[in-house]
């Protein structure tokens, strides 16, 4: 357990200042104790917090006051010239950055131009110049975009002391986006279903994980299922795909109800329905999306009869048995494209995640660069990159710079290798549904 030595002071300043883990009031130098401790799980998000008696699902255990809340408001309030720079460029785009699908490249290029837009506000705040660079600004960019919490009075979100050592655990997954299918109003029982199921899973994760209530003027934070001691405690941030996770938090789910894997679709299929491009994807466990399947269901069937059975490919119904083989196939078909069009083969990848595995127990540069090079392909390319190829420095041990690169190595390879099998049990989802048809 962490409490005190490295977050004592941070538990301290927060008991003083009304965050508290319990519903009496009470006088401790801890904020933290009667539900939660600061503790540390190496296969679970690394530090985060642990419950110390039965939790409930549902029980209020985390309550940080409005006062305590950072958001550009309260800034404001303290620094004239903060205040006066916000006033100046109003313009200045939200903290909670648009994120580039599928591409680093764009992500990376995102950045750098926001970094240049604020410029202007960092300079008319008097902000120190180490603190203008671009590396500050990732810095400080990273952490607005995966600290906040949402608030209904600032945009940009608030940053909430100890709120922000909780884990992350992805809500349930849905088999469709029922906003979607909401915005066709031709099948109005339909949307009345889908609207009531929107509303209760709205309310459920409202009554389960937190948020803002005026009538306490805190952040409420409740366990979102029940907890043994000794458990982590976990909150879910939203629903977010694994290159979302990454982007934003720098981890990625092994099992992620919220991922989404995007093939190829021919311009024929997305102009055959009214369902927008995003809602045309396959779960990680490889069953296509509601939208997909309506989609490719549509699109199989010829033009002039679309129009007769439009209602039962929006309800979800398969139209006719050769309807749905034609469907199966095309998907198989493609889904065996993507992945003989990949440089790399599932079975490279778990490979290459045990050699990187290996490689991250090293401590000598030498050792390391020995190693990967009787790997060879990607692993020489990584050493290019990282410039581990001079005699000298082979020498010296693993600076935290490489030990982060080969940590974010890892993980674009576990990416990879996720989506990839999702394309594969997709493949076995269609024959599954052929046999199943044939039958």
């Amino acid at each position: 357990m962490e409490t005190e030595g490295s977050f004592g002071s941070l538990l301290r300043w927060a008991a003083d200042h009304g965050i508290s883990d319990s519903i009496d009031q009470h006088t401790s130098r801890s904020c933290l104790g009667r539900s939660l401790c600061v503790s540390f799980f190496p296969d679970s998000g690394g530090r985060g917090l642990a419950a110390v008696r039965q939790l409930n699902k549902g029980e209020l255990i985390l309550r940080a006051p409005k006062s305590v809340l950072l958001t550009t408001q309260s800034l404001s309030l303290e620094d004239e010239k903060l205040a006066m720079a916000l006033k100046i460029f109003p313009s200045l785009s939200s903290t909670q950055v648009d994120y580039a699908i599928w591409a680093t490249e764009k992500a990376a290029l995102k950045s750098r131009m926001d970094w240049r837009g604020v410029k202007g506000l960092m300079q008319e705040s008097n902000i120190k110049n180490q603190l203008q660079t671009f590396k500050a600004w990732l810095w400080a960019s990273a952490t607005i975009s995966s600290r906040t919490l949402y608030v209904p009075w600032d945009e940009a979100g608030c940053l909430c002391p100890v709120g922000d050592l909780f884990n992350y655990a992805a809500p349930e997954g849905e088999s469709f986006n029922a906003m979607d299918v909401l915005s066709f109003p031709s099948h109005a029982s339909l949307n009345d279903e889908l609207e009531s199921l929107e509303e209760q899973r709205d309310s459920q994760w409202d009554l389960t994980d937190g948020g803002f209530e005026e009538n306490a003027s805190a952040y409420c934070f409740y366990a979102r299922e029940s907890y043994k001691k000794g458990e982590q405690v976990l909150l879910s941030y939203g629903t977010y795909t694994n290159i979302e996770l990454l982007e934003y938090y720098g981890f990625l789910l092994q099992e992620n109800p919220n991922d989404k894997v995007f093939i190829p679709i021919e311009h024929d299929i997305y102009v055959s329905s009214s369902w927008p491009k995003e809602s045309l994807y396959i779960h990680q466990n490889g069953n296509p999306s509601f939208a997909l399947l309506s989609a490719l269901r549509l699109w199989a069937t010829h033009p002039n009869k679309r129009r007769g059975v439009g209602h039962l490919a929006y309800a979800g119904s398969q139209l006719s048995v050769k309807n749905e083989t034609l469907v199966m196939q095309w998907l198989s078909k493609n889904c065996h494209t993507v992945l003989n069009n990949l440089p790399t083969s599932i079975e490279e990848d778990d490979q290459l995640l045990c050699n990187i595995a290996k490689v991250q127990d090293l401590q000598v540069q030498r050792e390391l660069r020995k190693m990967l090079l009787t790997y060879g392909g990607e692993c020489c390319a990584f050493l290019e990159t990282n410039g581990v190829v001079n005699r000298d420095e082979a020498e010296s041990h693993l600076s935290e710079k490489l030990k982060r690169s080969l940590e974010r190595w890892k993980l674009a390879v576990q990416w990879r290798l996720l989506y990839k099998k999702a394309l594969v049990d997709c493949i076995g989802y269609c024959t599954r549904t052929i046999c199943s048809l044939s039958s």
